[in-house]
């Protein structure tokens, strides 16, 4: 194996995590760049947690499932409901793609969970140079290399230097900005508050995922493994609502007592409230710098694509890369990834967490009736059941990309 070449990865999130595992385990030098530090890496807000069939072969295949799984819950059956007349519409359940998978279900196993299990193995791995509390300021590159400008937790300036560099930033990625490349989309006007309750939501007939349509006030409802044993619930909330207000415990009780029957216990453990993008970058790499994940697209929380398709970006560029560093191919492979990915996000991620939201906040009466009698007719039948876990758990997207040349 080459170990004479070294990639630069910007960001220990999972995407981040992910790549430099991927390529350290195929005997490629990574430096990895991580603005949090020891002290507060874990106290990083609540976020995507729902693992899809795919994103679990990858988690096996660089040594991460196992430790994930005793932390997870495994969800083979998701729902839809329909909230004002709390009708079970839907019941999906995985285990019609047991010959697409070896792994039929969903692991709900929280991202602060991942990045702690990926962070904990990247930490052994000889081939990780590991610099956290260390702020990536920006970057320069030639013909033959990288150079990053990072500055320590000391306060002193270094850099780092390598073959390509990757930006696992996040939507506010440094990289992306100083290539120029535009974030093209849009941002929905209502923001997503999201409350996280201890309550006996299983009681009321829930699975551990659910969808629930309401032409007034949508919601999803997820359950996380303990300790504590929570469940996270998410709501629509105005533009131009009053962010104390909302996140206010009086607020957050008003939200859980319009969703719950009425006298049900619940107790509030946590909420957030963020603003929703749909965006992909017009590129996703100039030269030898490289975008994944969010620092590429971005999109509404409603299907659980986020993290999943970035993991997907960050295990289809690293195989590129290690092809690169042992010579076995050129970097024009890197548009390859550019087409594939880009593809993905578009045509599958972008365009199925919109119609998700969509469907869940409908509001023309006869438009939220077909939607919801085609969920139900889906469901029903394993052909088309199939078809649509194929689509929901993004399979079908990898199949896609991989015939992309």
């Amino acid at each position: 194996m080459n170990q004479d070449g070294r990639i630069v990865v910007i960001g220990a999130g999972p995407v981040g995590l992910c790549l430099s595992l991927a390529l350290a385990q195929a005997g490629i030098r990574v430096s990895l760049v991580e603005q949090l530090g020891e002290d507060n890496f874990l106290e990083q807000i609540p976020r995507a947690g729902t693992n899809h069939p795919a994103t679990l072969e990858m988690y096996d295949r660089i040594g991460l499932y196992k430790r994930l799984e005793a932390r997870g819950i495994i969800a083979p059956v998701f729902h839809y409901w329909d909230r004002p007349e709390h009708e079970l519409v839907a019941s999906f359940d995985h285990a019609v793609l047991k010959n697409d998978t070896p792994f039929p279900y969903v692991l709900q196993c929280e991202r602060i969970k991942v990045v702690e299990e990926a962070l904990a193995v990247a930490k052994e791995h000889e081939l990780i140079d590991l610099y956290l509390q260390s702020t990536f300021e920006g970057f320069t590159q030639d013909a033959n290399g990288v150079t990053a400008t990072v500055t320590g937790k000391d306060g002193e300036e270094f850099k780092v230097s390598g073959d390509y560099i990757v930006s696992g930033e996040g939507a506010r990625s440094i990289i992306r900005k100083e290539l120029d490349i535009e974030f093209e989309g849009f941002t929905y006007s209502d923001r997503t508050l999201n409350i996280e309750v201890a309550c006996d939501f299983r009681s009321l007939g829930y699975a551990e995922r659910n969808y629930i349509s309401d032409p007034v006030e949508w919601s999803n409802l997820f359950h996380w493994k303990g300790p504590p044993d929570r469940w996270r619930v998410h709501f629509p909330v105005a533009e131009e609502a009053d962010e104390a207000e909302v996140v206010s415990l009086a607020s957050l009780t008003d939200y859980m007592r319009r969703f719950l029957p009425m006298g049900m216990p619940f107790e509030i453990l946590g909420s957030n409230l963020y603003t929703v993008h749909q965006r992909v970058a017009k590129k996703f790499r100039g030269g030898r710098a490289i975008l994944c994940g969010d620092s590429g697209h971005v999109n509404s929380p409603i299907g659980a694509m986020g993290m999943n398709s970035g993991i997907h970006d960050a295990m289809n560029l690293a195989d590129k890369l290690v092809g690169i560093l042992r010579k076995e191919t050129d970097d024009s492979v890197l548009d390859r990834y550019e087409r594939q990915r880009r593809h993905v996000a578009i045509t599958h991620t972008q365009a199925q967490t919109i119609r998700n939201k969509k469907m869940l906040a409908e509001k023309d009466p006869e438009n939220r009736r077909r939607s919801l009698d085609q969920l139900r007719r889906t469901a029903e039948d394993p052909k088309l059941a199939r078809e649509f876990l194929l689509r929901s758990s993004l399979i079908d997207s990898l199949r896609e990309a991989e015939a992309i040349q």
